[in-house]
């Protein structure tokens, strides 16, 4: 498994000199960093995250991932997280891959599966596992094709077919499994999770949000604690942080005007927030990243 796992690392860095690299594989996309970075906030839609080389460490809610090369990072829902690579450097970057999954390919699986497993109960929404190398295998022969372009029409499907058959057979099978059934509690949630992202600057009634998810409020309740490891209300929060610091960073707006687009009535109330997330208040947050995205120096924490 060594060996694939330093042909993928090549085929990573050959093909992405820097950052976030979409590529001509459908939903294949490849990452790489040179030093640490972060941490940083995003919302990670349903992906299979395999690390080549380094590590990172995820934050959802208050509950810390971490993984590293020969491990991969399975997120079933849209979840608000905020990643820190950890491990990097120029002679070792961070090099890792991620494809987007495709529920409509997993349902249509799961029809020519005999004998699937029934789906266990909800955990959270993402978990991190070590590769097997039957899992390792197929990763490397999809990003092969990046070096034979002429060949991914015809063979980037089987590649795919064959991860997310492996990873249905894997540790997080279960996982997996919620993600493809259209009326299982995981999809319910998926549900709601869309409309609260489609509607996060607005107040939320959790009444609203449960119907939406075909739930009585109790089941919603801990369905969603579960799969988040957050509140409905703590996840409209996080979302509209993220929002606010993109808008900060993207637009140069002040911080009061920033807060009320996102859903804040009271500034004070939003820059206390902001900075409990992020550490600092949202003007200098926005002043730091402008700094190091230039590569100036940024001022003491304190």
């Amino acid at each position: 498994m060594r060996r694939s796992m330093d042909e993928l690392c090549d085929l990573v860095a050959r093909h992405c000199r820097g950052g976030r690299c979409e590529t001509a594989v459908p939903r294949l996309t490849l990452l790489r960093s040179d030093a640490p970075a972060g941490p940083v906030g995003s919302v990670y839609r349903p992906i299979l995250c395999v690390i080549a080389q380094g590590a990172k460490r995820l934050m959802l809610g208050d509950r810390l991932f971490e993984f590293d090369a020969a491990k991969y990072l399975i997120v079933s829902v849209d979840l608000p997280v905020a990643g820190e690579i950890c491990e990097a450097s120029p002679e070792r970057p961070y090099l890792a891959l991620s494809l987007a999954l495709d529920p409509a390919a997993l349902a249509a699986m799961l029809l020519d599966m005999s004998g699937s497993a029934p789906a266990a109960g909800l955990s959270a929404g993402l978990a991190v596992t070590a590769v097997t190398a039957d899992l390792l295998d197929p990763v490397v022969r999809l990003a092969r094709l990046l070096d034979r372009p002429g060949d991914i029409v015809m063979l980037a499907p089987l590649a795919e077919r064959e991860i997310l058959y492996r990873l249905l057979l894997g540790e997080q099978g279960a996982l997996l499994r919620q993600i493809a059934l259209a009326d299982s509690r995981l999809s319910r949630i998926g549900r709601a999770i869309a409309w609260i992202r489609g509607h996060f600057a607005e107040p939320v009634s959790i009444e609203t949000v449960a119907a939406v998810a075909s739930m009585s409020l109790s089941s919603f309740h801990r369905h969603f604690k579960a799969v988040t490891t957050m509140s409905p209300l703590q996840y409209q929060k996080q979302l509209r942080l993220q929002e606010a610091r993109r808008l900060l960073l993207s637009e140069h707006g002040d911080a009061a005007s920033v807060g009320f687009a996102v859903g804040y009535d009271s500034p004070s109330q939003f820059s206390r927030e902001y900075s409990r997330l992020f550490g600092f208040p949202p003007a200098r947050d926005a002043t730091r990243l402008r700094r190091l995205s230039s590569g100036e120096p940024l001022p003491p924490a304190l």
